[in-house]
């Protein structure tokens, strides 16, 4: 252990993945489950030194504010999903909980890519942290946009620490053309009795259609709110989700995003050597049949 033991809370599990592997919407699927507590917030980001797509922070976890993460019992999980790139996590999780077990999302690459590149453009990050990602390939030759398209490279680090029948590697459109078969599977990889799930109540969380960028106003309201208390905050929150409401995205707090940016041959072929090389060692690591998924130039 890092600190004190008593202080590091007890956790069983990791969602990990990339932005927009379909995360979010395991993770709010998942808090049906009577035997699994998922984070609340999804991502805590208190293990991993990779806080988003651009904030880095290498001090040791707050081990005391990770505790208030998890409300109830059961199956504890962490849906940091940034952790997954981080170099340091995977160290601190076997240092922490050797015993632990993982989920990981993985999508397309290049369709992934583009998409968290629309994310960030929509809701102007780069900007926000001193970049500049309007032009893609200036966006893709940042180290911070390639760790999460570069899942090879990511799981070897946790494979030095884990075994690979640890991990489940779950397609991200898997999620969409079979849910019931990979939530079994995903409750089958926790240990965990099978559970009927309601797909209906599960909002399609974080999607360019309701991407939108935060106004004046929604900063103000986000910083208040994040000065309520856990204790009053999360039973409002876990309540809005359920419904699939997302206050910041009202229209008064938020902006329309704009149209979803597209790439051409030129700027597809910079992703193509180095994404297939990384694909090649993700097959030979952990046999996942990536065929589908490499870049034909």
């Amino acid at each position: 252990m890092e600190v004190g033991l008593s202080m590091v809370p007890r956790v069983d599990a990791f969602l990990l993945g990339a932005p927009k592997s379909g995360t979010t919407w395991l993770a709010e699927v998942l808090t049906q489950h009577p035997g699994i507590c998922v984070s609340e917030p999804k991502e805590p980001n208190m293990v991993a030194t990779h806080k988003g797509t651009f904030s880095r922070d290498d001090s040791k976890p707050d081990w005391s504010a990770y505790s208030t993460c998890f409300a109830t019992d059961g199956v504890r999980i962490d849906c940091s999903v940034h952790a997954l790139a981080c170099p340091l996590a995977p160290h601190r999780v076997a240092e922490n909980w050797p015993a632990a077990r993982f989920v990981i999302c993985l999508r397309e690459p290049v369709s992934r890519t583009i998409s968290h590149w629309n994310m960030i453009l929509d809701t102007g990050e780069d900007v926000e942290n001193g970049s500049d990602w309007s032009d893609f390939a200036q966006a893709w030759s940042d180290p911070r946009l390639q760790c999460d398209t570069l899942y090879g490279a990511a799981i070897s680090r946790w494979l030095e620490y884990f075994e690979r029948d640890s991990f489940l590697l779950i397609q991200a459109n898997r999620m969409r053309r079979e849910p019931e078969l990979v939530l079994a599977e995903v409750c089958s990889h926790l240990k965990l009795a099978a559970h009927t799930f309601d797909l209906d109540s599960v909002h399609n969380a974080n999607v360019a259609a309701d991407r939108r960028s935060i106004t004046i106003l929604g900063r103000i309201f986000r910083f208040t709110a994040s000065l309520l208390p856990g204790f009053i905050k999360r039973p409002i929150v876990m309540r809005l989700q359920g419904r699939g409401v997302n206050v910041y995205k009202m229209p008064v707090l938020s902006r329309e995003a704009p149209a979803k940016r597209e790439i051409g041959d030129a700027q597809r072929a910079l992703l193509v050597e180095e994404v297939n090389a990384d694909l090649n060692l993700l097959e030979d690591l952990t046999g996942f049949n990536v065929d589908h998924w490499r870049i034909h130039s």
